[in-house]
């Protein structure tokens, strides 16, 4: 399966978020590249562990920027980040138990999730962040 690659209708218009958003994308390719490469599940397991926990510190700053800026939409936002990470630490508590084998269906759900979190939610907190900004 081809990497994710990140690109100009990404931007969000807040640097640090776009940054932050190349390293997701880097963590999900590098995940894709293990199940490619058919390492084994504790490999797996570690590039998913260090997925989530960027994920997390990820959308701790994504947060605390809302919150800062009083942004209308934060508690939906929330939302969506925590059913992220939920959802994230099912499939990691599945692999560990050996429930269950990283599959590109996993890898096609990160790519979707992450690529219209991004394209629709996140850039619409940065238009509104943007215009609080310039108020």
């Amino acid at each position: 399966m081809a990497h994710l690659s990140w690109t100009d209708q990404m931007s969000t218009g807040i640097a640090e978020q776009d940054e932050q958003h190349k390293i997701l994308i880097e963590l999900i390719n590098r995940l894709n590249d293990a199940i490619q490469e058919r390492k084994d599940a504790e490999i797996l397991s570690t590039v998913l562990t260090e997925l989530s926990y960027y994920a997390v510190h990820h959308f701790g700053y994504e947060e605390e920027l809302m919150e800062r800026h009083h942004y209308a939409d934060t508690a939906a936002h929330k939302l969506e980040h925590r059913t992220f990470v939920e959802w994230m630490a099912g499939i990691k508590q599945k692999l560990d138990e050996e429930e269950a084998v990283v599959s590109a269906q996993v890898i096609n759900f990160l790519r979707m999730w992450v690529t219209g979190h991004i394209m629709k939610t996140d850039r619409t907190m940065g238009q509104e962040l943007s215009k609080i900004a310039q108020e």
